[in-house]
């Protein structure tokens, strides 16, 4: 028995590596005593080189006396003691398996920092999603107002009428129902300011704008003959049961206003009268002819 060199295992003396580090025993072996030479006395030393001598690893063979008992190396085949981990013939390991394990552990860590990036990588998309959605919630009503408006543009208005009628006051002989008649000759006639007139519809729509005919007629006689409705508000009342109310100013003359609008879902319209022209003993407020019209 001898001792590594590298570790100071103990090694057989027929062993070429270390069986606890792998360590090439050769460089150990004592060199051979140089023979006497008759010029050596004359000879004087000169400078060497430093250097490691180069050996070659030596091949497997059967000149080992001792016999071993173990398992074989898987490269050479020569028998190795139980416990070393390498051959001690040609160094192979001889425990695959804790490289292996330690193979398999880098390759978890390296999924491991894989799992982590794919992970960082969804977190990253999903607060763009989150980001995304909450714009797209904030920014909601804006757009669809714009999408509205567009096909409100490009839309043909269709003319709706309604399917009732209602009024706070009247005058004898002029009914509301008179103001959505389509004829220019008859009206409603309010008795004050403040009186309001109620239209209803069988399906709700999209009011587009309204047409107002203010007056008693379209002839100049008979539009100044009566007072006639200068101002009023529309409260346009939705399927939601929502409302909302529009002023509707009107200029004192014969002739359709019309007035632009942008309502949904509408079921029903009551017109308040706010202002009168024209306003004298034993007259009454005129209003002529209403139209509505819907998107298609």
């Amino acid at each position: 028995m001898r001792l590594c060199t590298q570790c100071g295992a103990p090694v057989r003396d027929a062993d070429d590596f270390c069986g606890n580090c792998g360590t090439y025993l050769g460089w150990a072996a004592e060199p051979p005593a140089p023979q006497a030479s008759a010029d050596a006395a004359e000879e004087r030393p000169g400078p060497v080189l430093p250097g490691r001598p180069e050996a070659r690893r030596p091949l497997p063979s059967a000149l080992d006396d001792e016999v071993v008992v173990g398992p074989p190396c898987p490269a050479c085949g020569v028998a190795n003691p139980p416990g070393r981990r390498f051959c001690r013939r040609c160094a192979t390991p001889l425990r695959p398996g804790v490289s292996e394990a330690r193979g398999r552990q880098a390759r978890r860590r390296w999924r491991w920092r894989g799992d982590t990036s794919r992970w960082l990588r969804r977190l990253v998309a999903f607060a763009a999603g989150a980001v995304l959605l909450l714009a797209a919630i904030a920014f909601y009503p804006t757009a669809l107002a714009l999408v509205e408006d567009v096909r409100d543009k490009t839309s043909t208005p269709v003319a709706v009428g309604p399917t009732s009628t209602t009024a706070t006051a009247e005058v004898p002989g002029h009914p509301a129902a008179a103001a959505v008649d389509g004829l220019s000759n008859r009206y409603w006639g309010a008795t004050a300011v403040g009186d309001a007139v109620e239209f209803g519809f069988a399906t709700p729509y999209r009011l587009l704008s309204v047409v107002v005919h203010t007056g008693a007629g379209v002839e100049e006689r008979a539009f100044t003959g009566q007072a006639r409705v200068a101002a009023m508000d529309m409260v346009v009342i939705t399927a939601d049961g929502g409302s909302r109310t529009v002023p509707l100013p009107l200029a004192d003359r014969v002739g359709p206003q019309r007035v632009d609008t942008a309502v949904s879902g509408v079921v029903r319209i009551r017109l308040v009268v706010r202002a009168a022209a024209g306003q004298a003993q034993g007259r009454h407020i005129a209003l002529g002819e209403v139209e509505f019209f819907r998107r298609p």
